[in-house]
C-alpha cells in the first residue's frame, strides 16, 4: 500500500475560470466575489494561462482595468499537475520556481488549483495526524 499523498486530496476543487478576452475589471470582480487569488485563464475550453492577484495589480497600474484584457496580464504556460501527482512533488516545484499556485488538470480540463494556502492546510492537517498518533502511542514513543 502506498503512503504517497496525492495533490488532489488537498487542492481546491472546481476553481473559477475566466476567458482570455475578459477585462481586468471583470477578473477583479470575480476574484473578490469568490475570495480567490488565482484564476485559470481559458480560450474557449483550452487552458492558456493563469492570472494571479499580483499579475492583476501590476497590469492595473499600467492602464484602465476596463480596457485591458486578461490575456495581456496573465502568465502564459501555467504550472500544471495531475490529480495523482505526489503532494511533495508539487510542493517542491512551487518552492523551486516560487509559484503561488499549480493548476490540477485531468483529461484536459482544470479540475482544481493547489495554492500555497492549500499547502499550509496540508501541513496543519498532517501535523494534527502526527500529534494524534503520538498521543495514542503514549509519551514514551514518538513518530516524529
Amino acid at each position: 500500500m502506498s503512503t504517497c499523498l496525492e495533490v488532489y486530496r488537498y487542492m481546491t476543487p472546481c476553481p473559477q475560470t475566466i476567458q482570455r478576452e475578459a477585462s481586468l475589471a471583470s477578473a477583479r470582480a470575480l476574484m473578490a466575489r469568490y475570495a480567490v487569488r488565482h484564476l485559470p485563464v481559458l480560450d474557449g475550453s483550452d487552458l492558456v494561462g493563469i492570472l494571479s492577484e499580483r499579475d492583476l495589480a501590476v497590469a492595473e497600474r499600467l492602464g484602465d482595468p476596463l480596457e485591458i484584457v486578461v490575456a495581456d496580464a496573465m502568465s502564459p504556460e501555467p504550472c500544471i499537475a495531475f490529480p495523482m501527482t505526489p503532494l511533495a512533488e508539487v510542493a517542491e516545484q512551487m518552492i523551486r520556481h516560487k509559484y503561488g499556485a499549480v493548476l490540477i488538470v485531468d483529461r484536459g480540463s482544470v479540475i482544481g488549483v493547489f495554492t500555497a494556502v492549500d499547502a499550509l492546510r496540508a501541513v496543519v492537517e498532517l501535523d494534527a495526524t502526527i500529534q494524534k498518533n503520538n498521543a495514542e502511542l503514549g509519551s514514551g514513543r514518538r513518530l516524529a
